[in-house]
Order: C-alpha cells, then structure tokens, then sequence
C-alpha cells in the first residue's frame, strides 16, 4: 500500500515538472526540428499516386521504395520549369525540403528539382509513350505522307546557332538550291520540347500564298548528344504536333544509332541532319543529265516513228497507180466526144431550122386573120350575154333599186328601218329618201308555191341582183 502510494506522488511530480503544450505548439516544434535537420535532401524512390497537376496548379504525389513512402508536392511555379515531368511508376532521383503537414500530423518533402534515375529509367519512360502513341495509330506508315520530288520551300526546325543548319544549307546548296525558311529553336533544355512543337505547328499555320510562304516539306534536326540531351524530342508534345503535320516532315534528331519518339510519327526519318537535305532534293545535276538523256531517248523515238511511217507510206505508194494511168481513160472519152462535137452541133443546128422553117410555113397572114376574127367573134357574143343580164335592162322596163346608206343592195322591206336613209336608182337617175313607216311582211307559209320550181331555182326573167 505504502508503495502504491509513493508511486503515485512520484508520477504525480513527474507531470507537474513537464511543461504543457497545445497541439499547435508541438506541430510547430516538430516541423522547426523537422526543416533544421533536413533542410535539403537528394531522394530517390518511386513515384506513385500521380494524377497531374492539382486545379490549383500544385503537384501532389507520393515516393516510395521497399519499406516506406513519403507524400511529395511540387508547387506550381517550379513544376512549370521541370525538365522531366512526374509520371507514375517512374523512378526519380529528387531534390528539395523536408517539412511536415500540422493538419494531418504527416512529413512530407517540398520537391525543386527532379530527373529519371539514371537512363535505364528513361528508356522505359521512353517505352512507356511508345506503347501508348503506338496504340493510337500516330506510328502506321497508312496515315504517312510522301514527299514532294522537287519542293519549292523547305522549312527547317533547328537551332540558328549550330552546325546543323550550316550541314543542311550546304547540302541543299551542293543538290539543288531551293528557298530555305528557318524556325530557330532551343533542341535541348526545359523549352525544347514546346518550342519544337510550336515551330511545327507554325509552320502548318501559315497560308498558301501568304507573305511567308508555306514550306513543301518540314526538317526538325538536332546533332548527337545522350539520351538525357534528346529528351526534348521524345515528349508527346512534339511526337503529337509531328503526327498533326499536314506538310510532310523529315526526322533527324541525333546520330544514325538515336531514335527518339519523333522519328517514329515524322513521314521520314533521316539517320542524319545531311541525309534529311538529301532526302528533302534531288541532285539538280543527276536530274539535268537524266533529263537530257529523256530528250534524247524521245528524239530517237520520234526519228525512228517518222522514218517508220516514210516507209510505210513508199509501200503504200507503190500500189497506187501514176496519174497518166488514171487519168488516160477519161483523156480518151474527152478526145473521142471533142471530135464528135461538131458534128452533132451542126446536126442539131439543121433540125432546129427545118423546125422553124414547118412553123413559118403555117404561120399566113390568112391563118392569122381567120383566127382574130374567131376571137372578135367570141368577144361580141361575151359583151351581148353581159348586156342582156344586166340589171339596166329591169331598171327600162320601170324596176327601180334600191341601196342603204352604205351603198348596199337591199333585197327585203323587213330590212329596212324607220328613219334608215335610202338611195333609189332608176334607169334615168338616183334620188335620195327617208324610211318613215316599216312594211307589212307577208308570211313565208301563205305564199302559194310556184308550181314546177325547185328550191334554189331562179325564175325565168332572172333577178335583179342575178
């Protein structure tokens, strides 16, 4: 009991010598002895739980190795200036500062710098985007696009400064020199990889026509260097904007051993920046001679069609007959129809006078005058038959006519009207007059008929009108 007692009076002094902390305290402890003792530190390990950048800009991810992990983050001003991006499962070697988490009671390292480790890592990173560009069909030959025989401008993608562009230009200027445009870029460094595709696209941006004009064909070229100094050309950025290219491009990145993921969507790979130039041209003198030696083969062609058809065409002469054989049989007809001609002329001449001679003969005075008095004869009789129907003759008998206003015979009392105005003719004169009163008409049906006349037939003394 005594000894209870004497521990529990020791224990009690024991806590009231501590001093007592809140939990913020002790979080702010633990983080100062923290960021003392691991101010900076090199890290190797892992990288797991990578989703990209968070929409605030920041990284968070873990690293991890056999037996540990640690929660990493990478703020968003130094994750834009990374050289190798974080990807998941890639093994990195980092740099930065270890520092704790109060609100979740955990330490974690603030990353500044941060590359593959070693280069067994970077191929398989490398592999990795292979894998997966491949699966999306940017390396089938299908979608590659030949390239022009003879362009009319060759856009180059390189640095300004290098010995690339002074082996390109010579080359080009040694085959066959074509307008050059060159799109200066850094091929290696933290920019590299955006300004190449920025170079690319571009150039594709450019207008048909424009006051830049559109290169026929593209060359993104780099000298030699370690994997590390070509990764540039192997982020998806690039191999993208290459497979995106409408102008047809040429790969020469690195040394004829180095392959990098714009080799495998570019339309050509060159093992060499002087191999891309001659890739782009062909030897202007080749062509020259190749051209000439063309000419020749069409002008020996033509001769020896020519001297075919000169042949062909003697053959065909020779069983043709001359024109003295054509032409002797009608010679013949003409000189036999040439004698003939005058005879048959004054045959003709002496018939055509004995005609005229038979029809003088019956042409008398008194053959004439027998016949005028024949038609005098006829004359008389037509101007006797005239007279006799002529209605002056009705009129001398006392018939009188009469004409409407108009000067138009009228046939029928029933056509005139009261008031019409009237011309009457007599066999000594004409006098006008007045309708005044309209006659009565008789009925068609009470006319007795006339016995033996037809319908239609005119009475014996004739109309006036007839």
């Amino acid at each position: 009991m005594r000894v209870t007692e004497t521990i529990v009076v020791a224990s009690t002094e024991i806590r009231t010598n501590l001093r007592e902390l809140t939990v913020s305290e002790l979080s702010a402890e633990l983080k100062r002895t923290v960021e003392e003792n691991f101010s900076y530190v090199r890290l190797r390990g892992e990288i797991l739980n990578y989703r990209g950048p968070h929409s605030s800009g920041h990284v968070y991810f873990c690293l991890k190795d056999a037996g540990a992990r640690i929660d990493a983050i990478i703020w968003k001003g130094n994750f834009s200036r990374l050289k190798f991006k974080p990807e998941e499962g890639l093994e990195v070697v980092v740099t930065g500062k270890v520092t704790t988490y109060p609100g979740k009671s955990t330490y974690q390292i603030v990353i500044d710098s941060l590359e593959p480790a070693g280069a067994g890592a970077l191929m398989a990173l490398l592999e990795e985007r292979k894998k997966k560009l491949k699966a999306e069909g940017l390396f089938d030959e299908a979608r590659k696009k030949p390239l022009p025989y003879l362009p009319r401008v060759i856009g180059v993608v390189t640095s300004p400064t290098g010995a690339v562009i002074r082996d390109i230009l010579h080359r080009l200027t040694d085959r066959f020199p074509r307008q050059v445009l060159v799109w200066p870029v850094r091929v290696q460094g933290e920019t590299c990889a955006a300004e190449v595709a920025a170079a690319i696209e571009g150039f594709n941006a450019l207008e048909a026509g424009g006051a830049v004009p559109r290169p026929d064909v593209l060359i993104v070229a780099r000298g030699g260097g370690s994997l590390e100094d070509l990764w540039g050309f192997n982020e998806e950025i690039v191999a993208r904007a290459a497979a995106a290219s409408e102008i047809p491009l040429i790969s020469a990145v690195g040394h004829e051993t180095d392959f990098t993921l714009i080799d495998f969507v570019s339309d050509r790979r060159a093992p060499t920046p002087t191999a891309a130039a001659e890739l782009a041209v062909p030897v202007r003198a080749e062509l020259i001679a190749a051209t000439a030696s063309h000419a020749a083969r069409l002008s020996g062609c033509l001769r020896r069609y020519f001297d075919r058809l000169k042949s062909e065409l003697r053959g065909l002469a020779r069983g043709v007959p001359s024109l003295d054989a054509i032409l002797s049989m009608p010679r013949q007809r003409l000189d036999t129809l040439g004698d003939r001609l005058p005879r048959a002329l004054r045959a003709n001449a002496h018939q055509h006078r004995v005609d005229f001679t038979r029809a003088a003969g019956r042409l008398t005075p008194s053959s004439l005058r027998a016949k005028l008095e024949r038609l005098r004869d006829r004359v008389r009789s037509c101007a006797q038959l005239v007279e006799a129907y002529s209605y002056h003759k009705v009129l001398n008998r006392g018939f009188a006519l009469v004409r409407d206003a108009a000067g138009a015979p009228i046939r029928a009392a029933a056509a005139i009207s009261t008031g019409d105005r009237l011309e009457i003719e007599f066999s000594d004169g004409r006098i006008g007059a007045v309708a005044d009163s309209r006659a009565p008409t008789r009925s068609k049906a009470k006319e007795p008929a006339k016995a033996g006349k037809k319908s239609g037939e005119k009475d014996g003394q004739g109309g006036l009108f007839d």
